[in-house]
């Protein structure tokens, strides 16, 4: 075959791939175009660790078996070189999701408010409607953690209790049907 009919930087479709999720990246943002991404002390520090482990241990091992594994030859059918530059890219598009978040945050001390107004950072204590009651923290969206009751500010239940006052009753839209909150009680304190 003519070399005019082979493609020589022919690649499985890196470029596409890398392409495609960056646009995900950035429609898969939660958080809203204008806002700020509000995040809490602890949560810029794991962002941070995330970002530190990534650039300083992770992608530098990876860098490590891509070099070992372009060594071998034939690249075409090298598994360990084709999954190793897909980690890189995995890598590297965390490591830029990382650094603009980052840049974007906006650090609320939960510890640092006071009242009874539901604002991010605070804790909130609710009663639903058999009773029952719930805690929640609102965080960033960064943040979030459903089993220990971190919700995001912009979650329906976030959007529902801001603002919100202790002995108010809100109403959180769910996808069963309306259900009402009452407000028992919202404190302050660091969130771990």
């Amino acid at each position: 075959m003519s070399k005019a009919f082979v493609n020589e930087d022919a690649n499985t479709g890196d470029d596409l791939d890398e392409t495609l999720a960056d646009d995900e990246e950035a429609e898969g943002s939660p958080i809203p175009k204008g806002s700020k991404n509000y995040i809490t002390v602890r949560g810029l520090e794991r962002l941070k660790e995330e970002l530190h482990f990534l650039l300083t241990v992770d992608r530098p091992k990876v860098v490590e078996t891509v070099a070992w594994a372009a060594s071998n030859g034939d690249r075409s059918e090298n598994a360990d070189y084709q999954y190793g530059k897909r980690r890189l890219r995995e890598i590297d598009r965390r490591v830029r999701f990382l650094q603009k978040r980052i840049d974007l945050a906006e650090v609320v001390d939960p510890a640092a408010q006071k009242g009874d107004k539901v604002l991010f950072g605070a804790t909130v204590t609710v009663h639903d409607e058999d009773g029952a009651e719930r805690v929640y923290r609102i965080v960033g969206v960064d943040e979030t953690d459903a089993k220990s009751g971190k919700v995001s500010w912009i979650s329906p239940i976030g959007q529902a209790l801001l603002q919100a006052r202790e002995g108010d009753a809100v109403t959180l839209k769910t996808p069963k049907g309306e259900e009402e909150l009452e407000i028992v009680k919202v404190t302050y304190a660091a969130i771990d």
